[in-house]
């Protein structure tokens, strides 16, 4: 259960940097010295964007590992 748990929070926390790598997320701090704020704010537009990339690109490659699949079982027939 333990390492349920740690494979959990390491992939929590590597969507998290991830994401703040790209873009998705942004964290800013301010106020004064009485009341302090800090803000995270979700790029739901650039997430969007991102995902709509990715699925192209995993189109592509479907497509081009159904075209060299399909050339190797035409070697391959008698």
């Amino acid at each position: 259960m333990k390492t349920l748990l740690a494979v959990a929070a390491l992939l929590l926390v590597g969507i998290a940097v991830f994401g703040f790598y790209q873009g998705w997320f942004r964290f800013s701090t301010e106020g004064t010295d009485q009341k302090p704020s800090a803000t995270i704010t979700v790029d739901k537009d650039r997430i969007h964007a991102d995902e709509e990339t990715a699925k192209e690109k995993l189109q592509a490659l479907g497509q081009e590992f159904k075209y060299k699949a399909g050339a190797l079982t035409e070697k391959v027939e008698p």
